[in-house]
């Protein structure tokens, strides 16, 4: 841990050392609430309010004083969230772990399809990615997990070791959650991963019912699973338009501990897609011969998706991407349902379509789509024509209806950015 740092009255407060101090430290004694409420850092008291969670929340061994925590990386993926840390007993490093929250949202809900309650143990498959090869060969293997209802999750802490100094012993309060399949464990395929942490660079995890059913002992021959519902992304490995290759299965929740990218959209291939998110009996849809494989053509409906940032998004987020329409393309207008999807036009201009009745003022401004349009699984449904061009934005909320078009008159493609998140 950082000499500076000490935890006092369950917040991180800066402390004065002997040795010289970072630029730009903050005063001595100076916490996290003084350091925020400044009328012109209030905002950051909203974005850093998990910094303030993460040093002072409730960890397992929090429960004595001896123990204290330096948490090095946070990643989450919808319902699950992977910590990196050090823990320090009696002020002394003691060793590194990964701490696992779970919500089980989407769990519980396939073991209600299977006619269950979730009980008070998961079980988790991690896969650790590391560095070293050797390394991240040997980290894989089930771990339980347990409820806890200081964090309202299933948690689980993998500690790089369980023993105490040579000098010293643990606090009696945190003995009775040490040991194999308790909320603080040590797993020695995992020592190494931990023993070097900074090498350990993300990892695959999915969740599942336990195999027997508590207290009741009987055994559970189907249980749920929870694999961020067969989470897929999408790769340009097939210029034709819809092919199957382009959609990769993942089968996971993916955590990953790099901490900035610069990518360059525009040497990102195209995922091309032919009569998106329409119905055959749409008007726009086309059914003539196939398209060119690589080819964006708007006169079969043909346009492309340059998909920037999936996985690696955090949260609820699925993913960013640019989408470009040809003249003539047609983006079919579909609904959302627990989910928001928000679009930004950069080049060209075109149509945008918003279902009537979800923006009071663009009822009062636009027409009535005239015929009506086919909603992608749903039907006709009536539906409001917005003329769009660089720099606007369309934000849908769940429940919400676009599409968008770029009229065969255009000379240009119509292009703009999106991205979508489950709502919660």
């Amino acid at each position: 841990m950082d000499p500076r740092f000490t935890l006092i009255d369950q917040d991180l407060v800066l402390q004065p050392t002997k040795g010289p101090t970072l630029a730009g430290a903050a005063p001595a004694g100076v916490g996290f609430n003084d350091r925020v409420t400044a009328p012109w850092n209030k905002i950051f008291k909203i974005v850093f309010f998990p910094d303030r969670i993460y040093h002072a929340q409730y960890l397992n061994a929090t429960r004595s004083p001896r123990y204290q925590y330096n948490v090095l990386e946070v990643r989450g993926r919808a319902d699950f969230t992977m910590l990196k840390c050090e823990v320090y007993l009696d002020g002394s490093f003691l060793c590194n772990a990964l701490r696992l929250e779970y919500r089980a949202g989407r769990l519980a809900e396939q073991v209600r399809e299977n006619g269950r309650l979730l009980g008070n143990e998961v079980l988790a498959w991690v896969e650790l990615n590391h560095t070293d090869p050797a390394v991240e060969k040997s980290s894989k293997r089930y771990v339980k997990m347990f409820f806890d209802r200081f964090v309202d999750a299933y948690q689980v802490e993998i500690w790089g070791t369980l023993e105490p100094p040579q000098t010293g012993s643990h606090a009696f309060k945190v003995l009775d959650q040490m040991g194999l399949h308790k909320p603080i464990t040590a797993i020695p395929s995992f020592a190494g991963a931990l023993a070097d942490i900074k090498g350990v660079t993300g990892a695959q995890v999915a969740f599942r019912e336990t195999d027997l059913d508590r207290p009741l002992n009987y055994k559970i021959n189907n249980p749920g699973w929870d694999n961020d519902y067969a989470r897929s992304h999408q790769e340009p490995n097939n210029p034709a338009p819809n092919s199957s290759a382009n959609t990769v299965d993942d089968k996971n929740y993916k955590i990953n501990f790099q901490r900035g990218w610069i990518r360059d959209a525009t040497k990102i291939e195209h995922v091309r897609y032919q009569n998106a998110m329409m119905e055959e009996s749409s008007a726009d849809y086309y059914k003539g011969p196939s398209p060119s494989p690589g080819v964006l053509d708007g006169n079969k409906n043909v346009m492309g998706m340059r998909w920037i940032i999936q996985r690696e998004l955090g949260g609820t987020v699925v993913y960013f991407h640019e989408v470009e329409l040809p003249p003539g393309a047609v983006e079919g207008t579909h609904q959302h349902i627990g989910s928001e999807e928000l679009y930004y036009f950069t080049e060209g201009e075109g149509i945008a379509y918003l279902g009537d009745g979800d923006d009071p003022d663009v009822d009062k401004t636009y027409p009535l789509v005239d015929p009506m349009p086919d909603i992608y699984g749903l039907g006709p449904k009536p539906c409001r024509a917005i003329p769009v061009r660089p720099g606007m934005t369309l934000f849908t909320k769940s429940g919400g209806i676009h599409g968008v078009r770029n009229p065969k008159a255009n000379a240009s493609p119509l292009k703009f950015v999106a991205f979508g998140y489950h709502a919660s």
